[in-house]
């Protein structure tokens, strides 16, 4: 995993170089979930709210929304779909994204309208790593983890 100014940037997932980061599952559906650089920038995640299972989105539209102290904000589809999971656990204990932004605290699960060209506008490996590191330091975020 590549790290830079303390964020953590995975090299094996897919970036929209903004707020989302997306991973193919073996069922064909994509887990969605925070950037390390976003969560920081969203200090002390309070409240999230999640669209429901069935929910269709289009392309920018949002998934969800969290609330900091600083921040309220929507976590964008970075395709059309539809969501089939939630994370109830993100739900239940919101500050987990600054926690754990890939891993327990993924946000939903969708099931994408053309699967084969839901990864298109986004990146992913040198080139995912390079624009995070460029958003990095546009926003001179320094990343660090929010705990109890």
């Amino acid at each position: 995993m590549a790290e830079y100014q303390g964020c953590e940037l995975p090299e094996g997932l897919y970036y929209d170089l903004d707020y989302v980061w997306v991973r193919p599952e073996p069922d064909g559906t994509f887990t969605v979930g925070l950037t390390d650089p976003s969560q920081t920038m969203a200090g002390r995640v309070q409240h999230c709210t999640i669209r429901p299972v069935g929910t269709h989105r289009a392309r920018k539209k949002p998934l969800a929304r969290l609330e900091s102290g600083k921040w309220a904000g929507g976590i964008p589809a970075p395709f059309a779909g539809t969501i089939v999971a939630r994370n109830e656990r993100l739900v239940a204990e919101p500050g987990l994204v600054n926690v754990a932004p890939y891993s327990d605290a993924w946000v939903v699960r969708v099931r994408a309208d053309e699967p084969e060209r839901a990864l298109d506008g986004l990146v992913t490996g040198a080139e995912a790593i390079a624009g995070l590191r460029a958003w990095i330091d546009r926003y001179n975020v320094q990343c660090m983890r929010c705990t109890e």
